[in-house]
């Protein structure tokens, strides 16, 4: 197991959010995540971006499709001890 305090905030989580909306979205090259707070004791925001076209194809229809990513999401960072909160920009 790697050393906890050696590595960046939200990067397990981050990565597989990146890796769900290019599986997901037209155009993966403009898929982007940006990380925000991650302060000690505070939870991760992830803000999702991608091109104007895709953000029904993530939201999906009633929200189901950025439910699940965000659920799976959260899962990955519970495995590193981490909170995520995933924002999807319009």
């Amino acid at each position: 197991m790697s050393d906890p305090y050696n590595r960046a905030p939200g990067g397990r989580a981050r990565a597989v959010l990146e890796y769900l909306a290019r599986q997901i979205v037209d155009e993966p090259d403009a898929v982007g995540v940006e990380i925000g707070g991650g302060q000690p004791g505070q939870a991760v925001r992830l803000r999702l971006q991608v091109a104007p076209g895709d953000v029904g194809r993530v939201i999906g229809r009633r929200g189901r499709t950025a439910q699940a990513i965000r659920a799976v999401t959260r899962a990955a960072a519970a495995r590193d001890g981490e909170e995520v909160f995933v924002d999807i920009a319009d």
